[in-house]
């Protein structure tokens, strides 16, 4: 098929390079330009496990291309994916400015019959108002489908490849035709297409990000309390995890969720239900505890430093939301980072992706290190905020020598408390008991 994907941030980047890959003509548009020749070029202009082969490999056979000009890349595309940025507004209403204006000027482009997919996560409705605009100008028929993505950064190109399920909205036997013509070859495992009407489609999204922040934030709320009763929450985790009803996923506590998802859907679906007379009372609590449980760790810190930490020198390991992408929007660490700053410690960090990012973000306020070890040399404490998985087996004896105080704030409970112990760490986590 002749695929047109309107938006290269990771949802369009992966959804073009993953048809691209199953044999279809795929032409990818952004408006930047310097973006767009980079990736002409074969550059990659996101971390994403996996992506770059795939992506090199179908620029190669000339499958996947680039372009700035909307107008050419629809002309021959019988499919078009707006795969564009639904950014929270000020009220925390998504914002469909970018998925309404292509719309509009889809309805002045088409000539003949397309299937216009929404892969941007929207609020129930939209479908509607993305009619609305492309009907204002076209001529031509066409159809509006709900095409929701569930693709989990780290993960996103297995995700799209070997799907739990795909979700599709539509009540256009014409476009489901197409549509399971165009899934068929990633199903084959026999995991289900599911078609719905676009409104649930839409809902779907939202619902299961909320539902999965709320399970994260509960078993935040439970690692606190386990701190004040002196329980320990991975035996928690385990008791819970094992009951098939509840399951073991998105049981691992922490400093809170980040990204480019929970935190945006959670609060338009919020705001979503206040529009429509139907307050969401848990997902506002949600977004509450999760606030809170960014910097959970920050008392701890200031406990052991009895409230003065100017000139304290904070190794910080992890700057991503999470492991296995570059992506930074918020994340706790940035977080923890603009506190620790404020109380005047000196920072020094790694993460093995996201320290360009965070330098664009906040510049030269800390030191980027070259490795883990180097962020730990002479600091006071080693503060751990993303899970990588190769702060996960450290050399302690090395890590030992490197830091001047053997003490780690663990935001992500990587090691465990007998070995702790035993190797002489000053050990602070989550929900557990301390090690001193």
């Amino acid at each position: 098929m002749k695929i047109a994907v309107v938006g290269t941030g990771y949802v369009g980047l992966v959804t073009g390079t993953c048809l691209a890959e199953t044999g279809n003509d795929v032409i990818c548009v952004d408006i930047d330009a310097a973006k767009v020749d980079k990736m002409k070029s074969g550059i990659v202009p996101i971390y994403e496990p996996h992506l770059d082969a795939l992506f090199e490999r179908n620029i190669k056979q000339k499958r996947l291309k680039f372009t700035t000009d909307l107008a050419l890349a629809i002309k021959n595309a019988t499919i078009i994916f707006l795969a564009l940025p639904t950014p929270p507004g000020e009220d925390g209403s998504a914002d469909l400015s970018y998925v309404l204006g292509v719309a509009d000027q889809l309805g002045k482009m088409i000539t003949e019959y397309k299937v216009i997919i929404d892969k941007s996560t929207v609020p129930v409705g939209t479908a509607e108002k993305v009619r609305a605009a492309v009907a204002a100008n076209a001529k031509v028929d066409f159809d509006i489908v709900s095409n929701p993505e569930f693709l989990r950064e780290g993960f996103a190109v297995d995700d799209f490849l070997k799907p739990d399920r795909v979700v599709i909205g539509t009540e256009s036997p014409k476009a489901r035709k197409l549509l399971e013509e165009l899934y068929k070859p990633y199903v084959r495992q026999g995991n289900p297409i599911i078609f719905m009407d676009e409104k649930s489609a839409e809902l779907t999204k939202y619902a299961a990000n909320a539902f999965l922040a709320t399970k994260i934030t509960f078993m935040n709320e439970i690692a606190n309390f386990c701190e004040k009763v002196g329980a320990d929450v991975d035996m928690v985790r385990v008791g819970i995890g094992s009951d098939t009803r509840i399951g073991k996923r998105f049981l691992f506590p922490g400093i809170g969720y980040g990204g480019s998802c929970f935190p945006k859907d959670v609060q338009a679906l919020s705001k979503s239900g206040v529009e429509a007379g139907y307050p969401f009372q848990i997902l506002d609590a949600v977004m509450k505890v999760n606030q809170v449980q960014k910097t959970v760790i920050l008392p701890k810190i200031d406990a052991y430093f009895k409230g003065n930490l100017k000139g304290k020198k904070i190794a910080i390991w992890g700057l991503a939301f999470k492991p296995d992408t570059d992506d930074i929007r918020e994340a706790p660490a940035l977080y923890l980072i603009e506190e620790l700053l404020s109380r005047g410690a000196i920072i020094s960090a790694y993460d093995p992706e996201a320290m360009d990012n965070v330098q664009q973000l906040i510049g030269d306020k800390i030191h980027y290190a070259l490795n883990m070890y180097a962020a730990a040399e002479n600091a006071d404490a080693l503060l751990i905020a993303t899970e990588w998985s190769v702060f996960r087996t450290p050399d302690f004896e090395k890590l030992s020598k490197k830091l001047s105080n053997k003490v780690i704030f663990d935001g992500r409970n990587l090691y465990d408390l007998d070995q702790m112990k035993e190797l002489g760490f000053y050990y602070s986590s989550i929900g557990r008991t301390l090690i001193n």
